[in-house]
């Protein structure tokens, strides 16, 4: 027990040797202010804000510019979005552009995931995906569209072979990566509990792995994207139609610039919500509530 003496010889300390005590946070400032911090602290709004000022900078530069065949300003390009939307043919392109991307994407995920697995199951399977990462990784594929229009034909066969070429290779290698950077404690876990080929790879390589194999996906998906407009943009998708990049094409022949930065609008919201809704609700529902990402 402390010593009554002591307690007062403390308690008689002159202030200038006494703790100063912890100040107490002002309630009503921070009432005043919190309000504000939880609208800030959301970054669908630090996003639209920052949208919000792109749009006004872009309205004051073509104004103050005054040429709409090199820069329609917002409003145009704005109204020649909802235009293409409610009587022109943008929703039918844009529809045409993502089955296209889909179909390639699904199938690039299939042979990714065989392709990881067989390395993972094996020496040959590694050396294999490390020879042809290496070698195709940095091949742009469309430099691969005039060799596929030779072998498929013009139509979406031609375009679906380099999406898969596009994708496949990052996926697969962001994939096997994960797959190595799970750890022989967890490995050996799982084969204790009696966990062998697809179940053993399903039930606990894929979850371990899945922050690299999440971050393989968004790259496969930006450069599938990319890859895709620039085909449509020369070839289309099929004979007689095409998607977002003949649109963009069309309409810089008719000289309708506008329409063309109205592609190009749909283009870039297409790309946002893949990446702020659908990728970031994966995440959400898997990494972060797994508790490998804050």
């Amino acid at each position: 027990m402390v010593d009554r003496s002591a307690r007062l010889h403390a308690f008689e300390r002159p202030d200038y040797l006494r703790e100063p005590e912890p100040a107490l946070p002002d309630r009503h400032f921070a009432t005043r202010l919190s309000p504000w911090r939880r609208l800030t602290s959301v970054t669908a709004v630090r996003q639209v804000t920052l949208l919000v000022l792109l749009a006004a900078a872009w309205q004051l530069y073509g104004a103050w510019l005054g040429n709409d065949l090199v820069l329609p300003d917002f409003a145009k390009t704005a109204a020649a979005f909802w235009h293409g939307i409610i009587d022109g043919p943008l929703l039918l392109r844009a529809w045409t552009s993502i089955r296209v991307l889909f179909l390639g994407y699904a199938i690039a995920i299939v042979l990714a995931a065989a392709v990881s697995l067989l390395a993972v199951a094996s020496r040959v399977g590694n050396d294999v995906l490390a020879l042809f990462t290496a070698m195709f990784n940095p091949l742009p594929a469309i430099a691969l569209l005039p060799l596929a229009l030779l072998w498929f034909g013009l139509g979406e066969k031609s375009v679906i072979f380099v999406l898969v070429h596009a994708v496949l290779w990052p996926l697969a290698l962001n994939t096997h990566t994960g797959f190595l950077g799970v750890s022989q404690t967890l490995r050996m876990t799982g084969k204790s509990f009696g966990l062998k080929g697809p179940r053993y790879a399903l039930l606990l390589l894929v979850p371990a792995a899945f922050p690299s194999i999440l971050t393989g996906l968004k790259i496969g998906w930006a450069f599938a994207w990319r890859t895709l407009i620039a085909a449509e943009l020369v070839f289309g998708v099929s004979a007689g139609s095409g998607g977002l990049g003949w649109y963009i094409y069309e309409n810089r022949n008719q000289l309708e610039i506008a329409n063309v930065f109205a592609g190009l609008l749909a283009v870039i919201l297409i790309g946002l919500a893949m990446e702020s809704v659908v990728f970031r609700a994966i995440e959400r529902i898997t990494v972060r509530r797994w508790g490998m990402q804050t």
